[in-house]
């Protein structure tokens, strides 16, 4: 069982910064492509970017978040963090961490509110 703890969300104001982490318990975190999801109130949780594993660094995201983004990942740590800038109120949702590709066992996730 795989168990992802996600931390570090909170109340911003809009054009604000935050950065969120997330902490993977498995021996083998720097083989594993990872993402961050985002789930707001009545949408479906949708992947807001993710990295290739080891240490090429390849990331992708979607045209709603590119350039305010950023993912980044410490094998040593098995922590994947989500750098966000520029925050907007559409931003505001509960974020979680998984696989891309086959996610499994979601964490609690961290809420993240961005609001005047």
């Amino acid at each position: 069982q795989v168990h992802f703890e996600e931390s570090g969300g909170g109340l911003v104001q809009p054009g604000e910064s935050l950065r969120i982490s997330c902490s993977v318990s498995i021996p083998d975190f720097d083989r594993n492509f990872m993402g961050w999801f985002r789930q707001a109130p009545g949408k479906q949780r949708e992947l807001v970017a993710s990295i290739s594993s080891g240490n090429s660094g390849r990331t992708s995201y979607p045209d709603s978040v590119k350039g305010r983004f950023t993912i980044s990942r410490d094998n040593a740590k098995k922590t994947v963090y989500l750098q966000m800038n520029s925050l907007k109120s559409e931003d505001t949702a509960v974020y979680y961490c998984n696989f891309p590709t086959r996610p499994t066992d979601w964490g609690q996730g961290t809420q993240v509110t961005v609001s005047s």
